[in-house]
C-alpha cells in the first residue's frame, strides 16, 4: 500500500525512541528509589502500586479516545510533548517529594509517569498496531525497534548511574525531543468509511463488552498470569546487584545483562508473528505463561549470577510471543472497532490491577523471607493461573463472528 515503507520506518523510529526515553529514565528505578531516595522494600511497593493505581485510572480513558479518534496521532503527540520534560521532573520534583513525604511522591509521580509511561505505551502500541493492519506492515518488526532502543539505552544505564544518575534523566529528556520530531512528520490517511467508523464508537459498545464472559476469562489470564512479570520486575535488580561484591558493580552488570536480554527480545519480535501464527493466539500465551512461571521460579531455586542472569533472559523469549499473541487474540474474537479499549483495559489495566494488588504484597515478602523464596510463590501462582487458562481462554479458532452474535443477543 502506498506510504506503508515511509510509516514503517518512521513508526520503528518513534518506538526505538519512545523506548530508549524510557529505559534511560526508568529501567534502573528501583535501584534509584532504594540507592539514591533510600527507600526500603515496602516503601518501594507503594511506589510501584501507586504508580499502576494511576496507569489503570489513564488506560480507560486512552482507549475509548483513541479508538473514538481512529487514527489520528493527537495521543501520541501529547505523549511525546510531556516526555520533553522527563528529566527535570525526576531531578527537580519527583526525587525531592519522595525524600519529603513518599505518598505525596508517590501521587505526583503516579500521575506523571502514568500518563507518559505506563498507560502511554498501551496507547502508542495500540495506535501502532491499527496502523500496521491498515498498511499491512507485521506490528512485531516494528515493536522490534522499541526493545533495540530499550537495549540501547540500558546499555549505558549502569555506568552512567555509577557516575550521576542525573544524567540518564537528561539523556531521557533530549530522546524526547526526537520523538517530537518524528510525530510531527507522520501523516495518516482516513478514508471517509474510516472516519465514520471510528466516531460510531459509544460508551454503550464500550459496556457491552464487561458483558462477555471470554472478556472475563481473558482478563483473568492477564491478572494471574502477565501482570506477574512487571511485579517481578520492579525490584529484580535491587536482588541482581546484591549478589556481587559491592552494588556499583552489580549495578553496572546488570546494566549489560538487561541491554543483552532486550537485544535478544528484539530479535524474538522478528520471530514471533511466525510463530503466533504457526501455534494460534490462544497456544502463544499459554506457552508465555509456561516459560514465565519456569523464569520466576527458577530466579527462586538458583543463587548466583550466573543462574540469576540465565532465568532472566528468559524474558526475551516469552514478552514477544505474549505481545504479539494478545494483539491476535483480540483481533480474532472481538470487534475491532474497540481495539485500543480492549487493549488498553482487557490487557494493559487487567495488568495494572493485578500489579497494583500485588507490588505491595511482593514488597513485604522481600522484606519478610527474602528475594528466592519470594519468587517460589509468585512462580507458582503463575503456574497453576497458567493450567486454568488451557481451559478458559476461547479457541484460536474462534471466529469474530461468534462474539458479534452474542453482542447483538445482550444488545
Amino acid at each position: 500500500m502506498k506510504g506503508s515503507k515511509g510509516l514503517y520506518v518512521k513508526l520503528s523510529a518513534y518506538f526505538f525512541f519512545f523506548f530508549f526515553t524510557w529505559s534511560s529514565s526508568y529501567s534502573l528505578f528501583s535501584i534509584w528509589l532504594g540507592q539514591e531516595i533510600n527507600l526500603n522494600g515496602a516503601e518501594t511497593g507503594i511506589v510501584f502500586s501507586v504508580n499502576a493505581i494511576f496507569a489503570l485510572c489513564m488506560q480507560p480513558l486512552y482507549g475509548y479516545i483513541s479508538d473514538k479518534i481512529g487514527l489520528k496521532k493527537n495521543i501520541l503527540f501529547v505523549i511525546s510533548m510531556m516526555l520533553v520534560f522527563v528529566g527535570p521532573f525526576y531531578i527537580y520534583v519527583y526525587g525531592p517529594l519522595l525524600q519529603y513525604n513518599v505518598l505525596l511522591g508517590a501521587a505526583v509521580g503516579g500521575i506523571y509517569l502514568g500518563a507518559a509511561f505506563l498507560a502511554g505505551i498501551g496507547a502508542i502500541e495500540s495506535y501502532i498496531e491499527k496502523i500496521s493492519r491498515k498498511y499491512q506492515f507485521e506490528y512485531g518488526r516494528s515493536r522490534m525497534w522499541g526493545s533495540l532502543g530499550w537495549a540501547a539505552a540500558t546499555f549505558f544505564a549502569g555506568q552512567l548511574y555509577n557516575i550521576d544518575p542525573a544524567i540518564n534523566f537528561w539523556i531521557a529528556s533530549a530522546s524526547a525531543v526526537i520523538l517530537v520530531a518524528i510525530i510531527v512528520s507522520i501523516k495518516v490517511e482516513m478514508t471517509n468509511s474510516e472516519v465514520e467508523r471510528a466516531e460510531s464508537v459509544t460508551l454503550k459498545d464500550v459496556g457491552q463488552l464487561f458483558l462477555l464472559k471470554d472478556f472475563w476469562l481473558l482478563m483473568l489470564y492477564v491478572i494471574g498470569v502477565t501482570c506477574v512479570y512487571s511485579v517481578y520486575d520492579q525490584q529484580f535488580p535491587i536482588y541482581y546487584s546484591s549478589l556481587f561484591p559491592t552494588e556499583a558493580m552489580g549495578n553496572q552488570v546488570f546494566g549489560y545483562l538487561n541491554s543483552f536480554q532486550v537485544f535478544l527480545e528484539a530479535g524474538m519480535m522478528f520471530l514471533a508473528p511466525a510463530i503466533v501464527n504457526r501455534l494460534g493466539a490462544k497456544r502463544s500465551l499459554i506457552l508465555a505463561g509456561f516459560l514465565m512461571a519456569f523464569r520466576i521460579i527458577g530466579s527462586g531455586l538458583v543463587f548466583e549470577p550466573i543462574g540469576i542472569s540465565s532465568m532472566k533472559l528468559i524474558h526475551a523469549l516469552e514478552l514477544p510471543i505474549m505481545l504479539i499473541a494478545i494483539f491476535k487474540y483480540l483481533a480474532a474474537n472481538f470487534d475491532t472497532r474497540l481495539s485500543s479499549i480492549l487493549y488498553l483495559v482487557g490487557f494493559q489495566f487487567a495488568s495494572q490491577v493485578g500489579a497494583s494488588i500485588l507490588s505491595p504484597l511482593a514488597g513485604s515478602l522481600y522484606d519478610q523471607i527474602g528475594f528466592r523464596q519470594s519468587y517460589l510463590i509468585m512462580g507458582v501462582f503463575v503456574l497453576f493461573f497458567t493450567v486454568l487458562s488451557m481451559f478458559t481462554l476461547v479457541n484460536s479458532k474462534e471466529k469474530l463472528t461468534n462474539h458479534t452474535r452474542k453482542l447483538q443477543k445482550v444488545i
